[in-house]
């Protein structure tokens, strides 16, 4: 951007510098022509008196000359008239010349005329142009670097507007401009974003406060219903109500989940797990019909006797199991089958073949209590949320994307 405001101040100075030019040369060259102009024509006037009173012309009058132009040859009336004449003769160094001439007698008398080189006056004209524009070539020169030097001030402290948003975009809340030099449209732009980060974070403390403090709340009421469920006789109402309450209670915890994450109180407790292993039992934990490839190991079974696919990554296994648990769990209730969990390397990958991610959440990322589309079933989005908080925890990265051919893609990084 710098590079840009110094390019548009230099082409600005340069039309300035041109318009300017321009115009002192136009405004000298018609004060050239009208200088010349009253000379002559107060010449001629010298000069008939001169020729009526001697019979013969004054010095530099002369009688219709050979190269007097036509406009002058054959005035009409007696009176004085001048005519420019643009002809240029380098071997005589003449020209361009203003002529001025009058009848001496009546119609059909000879022509009294009277010239003025005006190349000298032309030629310091032309030097009066090339002194301009070293003139100008010369200040642009000096202006280009106060321009860049401008330019890149205005560039520095929009880079750091730019920056802040950035992080907030990334979830740094407390991220802040800060007092910024000038009272100008950047001050301005900074005091905003600087305005719209407290105001979010407010919102966004606001909204943690309401999850952590509605989790809280309901944790006894659910457990004490679930108590209740126990002492009903056993029948289908007993089932259909231990199995809602028993869903009321999985939305409770993991509302209180993310409270957590969100206040920054939960650690991992790392432990040198093999990978294949804890994934294989998260996906079995589900109770789901899930495909598990583990490099070199297909549903269990070790293919070409290759006994090293169980690598160990240091992790928290049981913040890992919840996150698998939980892409595996979203890809059946959102997705469609079959649902495949591949492990190589350090990354796991859940794949389903449903309708895929929508495009919301492919932009924001995850949010609680948002789903993103219809198509995608019923959900209340704390899943991938979840997921998604605990992988930060684990310093591992979390992608989400959709395959080429459909179906939505989860890739789980682990860090090295």
């Amino acid at each position: 951007m710098r590079w840009k405001i110094a390019a548009l101040a230099a082409a600005t100075a340069c039309l300035v510098v041109a318009a300017v030019g321009v115009l002192v040369h136009l405004w000298t060259a018609h004060d050239i022509r009208s200088r010349a102009d009253m000379q002559v024509f107060n010449g001629v006037y010298s000069a008939m008196d001169v020729y009526r009173r001697t019979g013969t012309p004054a010095d530099g009058a002369e009688l219709d000359p050979a190269d007097l132009p036509a406009a002058l040859r054959h005035p009409t009336d007696g009176n004085r008239h001048t005519a420019y004449d643009g002809r240029v003769d380098a071997d005589a160094n003449a020209g361009p010349t203003m002529w001025a001439g009058q009848r001496t007698g009546g119609p059909g008398s000879r022509v009294l005329a009277v010239r003025v080189n005006m190349s000298n006056d032309f030629h310091t004209l032309r030097q009066l142009d090339v002194t301009m524009a070293v003139a100008s070539l010369a200040a642009l020169a000096a202006a280009a670097p106060l321009a860049v030097y401008g330019a890149g001030l205005l560039a520095r402290r929009l880079r750091r507007v730019s920056e802040t948003a950035g992080r907030i975009s990334a979830g740094d809340l407390d991220a802040r401009t800060g007092p910024t030099k000038g009272r100008d449209e950047v001050a301005d732009i900074a005091a905003t974003v600087d305005l719209m980060a407290d105001s979010l974070g407010q919102r966004l403390r606001t909204e943690r406060q309401f999850t952590a403090d509605v989790a809280h709340e309901l944790r006894t009421p659910v457990g004490g219903l679930l108590a209740a469920v126990d002492l009903l006789p056993p029948g289908e109402t007993e089932d259909l109500l231990r199995a809602r309450v028993r869903d009321l209670r999985g939305l409770v915890e993991d509302l209180l989940e993310i409270s957590r994450l969100d206040a920054g109180a939960e650690r991992p407790v790392r432990a040198r797990v093999p990978l294949g292993a804890v994934v294989s039992e998260a996906v079995t934990r589900t109770g789901l019909d899930t495909e598990v490839t583990v490099a070199g190991v297909i549903s269990g079974e070790v293919i070409d006797g290759e006994a090293d696919a169980a690598w160990t990554v240091e992790t928290d296994p049981r913040r890992l199991e919840r996150i698998v648990s939980n892409l595996v769990v979203n890809a059946h209730r959102h997705g469609d089958t079959p649902v495949r969990v591949t492990v190589e390397d350090r990354t796991v990958v859940v794949r389903d073949h449903g309708p895929g991610f929508p495009k919301d959440l492919l932009l924001h990322g995850p949010r609680r209590f948002h789903t993103g589309a219809t198509e995608r079933g019923s959900g209340h989005g704390l899943g991938l949320t979840i997921a998604l908080g605990q992988s930060r925890l684990l310093g591992a990265e979390l992608r989400l994307d959709n395959a080429p051919d459909g179906g939505a893609v989860a890739t789980l990084r682990l860090p090295d």
